[in-house]
């Protein structure tokens, strides 16, 4: 939520504004491919604000609020073109707003396979109901 929020955050602020212009050298980035693999683990240079941190239900109803406004930007620049509006990401380099949202599902799969492989190491302790 905390990155999704900050992009969104960014993007509209960026994108009220006119483009800036960008070397073609300072444009290049590593493949967004990369966020959603686990060869390399990176810490978030984003500090997890405790606030944030809630009961289930709460959190996930704020996460649907999240992307709600996530799809709801999209749907509000659908018809404008974004790619000319970049900035950096602080692993990957200079990416564009279309990047950006690529980097939004590319960084839920990353987290999809911590939660997995954070399951595996987990007891399969099986309870008794009847207790």
């Amino acid at each position: 939520m905390m990155i999704e929020g900050t992009i969104i955050a960014a993007a509209d602020r960026i994108c009220k504004k006119s483009p800036r212009s960008i070397p073609l050298m300072k444009r290049f980035h590593l493949p967004l491919w990369l966020v959603e693999t686990r060869f390399v683990r990176r810490k978030t240079p984003i500090p997890l604000d405790p606030r944030m941190i809630g009961e289930k239900e709460h959190m996930l109803l704020e996460l649907r609020a999240m992307r709600k406004r996530t799809l709801a930007f999209l749907e509000e620049t659908m018809n404008r073109d974004l790619k000319d509006y970049r900035w950096p990401h602080p692993f990957l380099g200079m990416l564009n707003m279309y990047e950006w949202f690529e980097m939004i599902a590319a960084h839920q799969l990353r987290h999809a396979k911590q939660v997995k492989e954070i399951s595996k190491h987990l007891p399969k302790v099986v309870g008794n109901s009847q207790t």
